[in-house]
């Protein structure tokens, strides 16, 4: 065996258990987040509460410190009303780690913030591209929708939303405030 080949199978063997590791707690993440999300269904409104902070907290999570320093400071940035920055710092996280949802989510609710609706939608795209359970992505879209003038389109993303997470904090209200209106144009 070669100098190189050596070299090649020692760095395989040193990385290895890295790997396996990463891959055991994304295995192990995606088991936590399946078990909050069946009891998600069932909970009651003050449980479905916990559940969902928990839930939030999971998708939080990049695997990075450095990462979760660019999501804190976009998050920060966000709350003080400086949603350029906010977008700048998302957009680093995104660059860096373009799987990461929950940055793409970050940076539509600064683009939404900031009236951008277009480039708002498109990251919604991607949230739910990379998870689809994702309700605060589905709820922000029910939103767009309904201050865009599509009141049937933002129905559906609010009952997407509610058939994953049941006690959405105001998606049932807007369901209802939504089927109203349809059924006054109705008569």
């Amino acid at each position: 065996m070669g100098i190189q080949a050596t070299i090649l199978n020692r760095i395989v063997a040193a990385l290895l258990p890295l790997f396996l590791t990463c891959a055991l707690a994304q295995a192990q993440d995606a088991a936590k987040l399946d078990g909050l999300f069946e009891r998600l269904k069932t909970a009651e409104a003050g449980e479905a509460g916990r559940i969902e902070r928990e839930i939030w907290l999971e998708w939080s999570k990049s695997g990075s410190p450095a990462l979760d320093l660019l999501l804190q400071r976009g998050k920060d940035a966000m709350e003080m009303g400086d949603y350029p920055a906010a977008i700048e710092h998302f957009t680093a996280v995104i660059d860096h780690d373009p799987a990461f949802a929950e940055a793409w989510n970050a940076r539509a609710t600064a683009y939404y913030m900031a009236g951008e609706f277009g480039p708002s939608v498109a990251d919604i795209a991607r949230v739910l591209t990379l998870n689809p359970r994702h309700f605060g992505a589905l709820s922000g879209l029910a939103m767009i929708l309904e201050e865009t003038g599509k009141p049937e389109q933002a129905l559906a993303a609010y009952r997407a939303a509610l058939a994953i997470h049941p006690h959405l904090e105001g998606a049932t209200e807007a369901v209802e405030r939504l089927q109203k209106a349809a059924e006054g144009q109705e008569l």
